[in-house]
């Protein structure tokens, strides 16, 4: 409720910010002088039928007068395994750019060469990563990192009999293609 008492006064700190009066604002919003005061000390109701007209001459939105929460910054998505990698989102889902931990265990079968739209970019935690990207065969160590094409043709597995923890970033396409086209592992 102290969110709506702070309605009017945010509402008189942008209508001061374009230094009009009681009397500019309420004829451009075809209202009271009086019923505008009101409004922006509290002792009137806010409404919609009220605040539109108001954040219309203002040129806000009726968002713009409400105090936004802090969001809270942590990330609380599973980690899913698919196969034998174990994939953990660090991102939230509606980022347009995604980020993961992805574990890949030695034991995984081959998957075949893969190209999409977009870029990847990966970190090496820990352990060895084997990227193959078109005819390049890289062995990644800890603390490697590398960016690519993915039109490039590509695939990665863990180098050796230890699992290979990597942080990879892709856009919204290449997530998709990496972590949901290949849930039959």
């Amino acid at each position: 409720m102290e969110e709506l008492q702070q309605l009017g006064a945010r509402l008189r700190a942008v209508r001061q910010e374009r230094d009009w009066t009681l009397d500019d604002l309420a004829g451009r919003a075809g209202m009271s002088v009086s019923t505008l005061s009101r409004l922006e000390s509290g002792k009137r109701q806010a409404s919609l039928e009220l605040l539109l007209p108001l954040t219309k001459q203002l040129g806000i939105r009726i968002d713009d007068l409400l105090k936004q929460q802090p969001r809270d910054p942590r990330v609380h998505r599973a980690p899913v395994t698919r196969g034998s990698m174990t994939i953990a989102p660090l991102t939230r889902e509606e980022s347009d750019v995604r980020a993961f931990k992805i574990t890949y265990r030695p034991e995984a079968p081959q998957r075949p060469a893969q190209i999409h739209e977009g870029h990847e970019w990966l970190y090496v935690l820990s352990g060895r990563l084997h990227l193959e990207l078109g005819e390049q065969q890289l062995v990644l160590q800890r603390g490697e990192a590398a960016e690519f094409d993915t039109m490039t043709p590509h695939r990665m597995w863990a180098a050796g009999t230890r699992p290979a923890e990597v942080i990879s970033i892709f856009n919204t396409v290449g997530e998709r293609v990496h972590l949901h086209s290949h849930s039959a592992e």
